[in-house]
């Protein structure tokens, strides 16, 4: 990977619907060879996906919260199972400390978090945090510095 592909990576998060040809105009090169670079960089998994970024609260979901789970290891592959069929979890990680499992749920109400949070004591003790307001919205990582050499 060179600068030029981190500065590829760098705007496809800033805009991954940008065209070909405003990418190519910003990184000097042909359209063709920036195809060519972001079908490389996809093929060798540094980009993982595409998606839109949607307002959880104009689609009805009203509450968002962190949820963290103790639970024994030998829990933990009936909770993958079950974790991964529930599409209010936006993210769950395991995680070191007291708590294993961490996770980004969205739901419309407060019953019906409280409803996966009984579902979610099945496996462990959970530990719940409802968020009020978000500083900083999920962002890439920087892959490219305007001054990098």
């Amino acid at each position: 990977m060179d600068k030029i592909d981190r500065k590829i990576l760098h705007i496809l998060q800033q805009n991954a619907r940008m065209s070909i040809k405003d990418i190519a105009a910003q990184v000097f090169l042909s359209s063709p060879a920036v195809s060519t670079r972001i079908e490389r960089l996809e093929n060798d998994g540094f980009i993982t996906g595409y998606r839109a970024e949607v307002n959880l609260v104009k689609l009805g979901y009203y509450i968002t919260a962190f949820i963290d789970v103790a639970m024994e290891p030998e829990k933990k592959p009936k909770f993958y199972k079950y974790i991964e069929s529930v599409p209010n979890v936006l993210e769950c990680s395991c995680v070191t400390g007291e708590h294993t499992m961490h996770m980004k749920t969205a739901f419309h109400t407060t019953v019906d978090l409280d409803e996966f949070i009984m579902e979610l004591q099945h496996y462990g003790q959970t530990r719940t945090k409802i968020v009020f307001s978000t500083s900083v919205s999920p962002r890439g990582i920087d892959a490219y510095e305007e001054n990098e050499d």
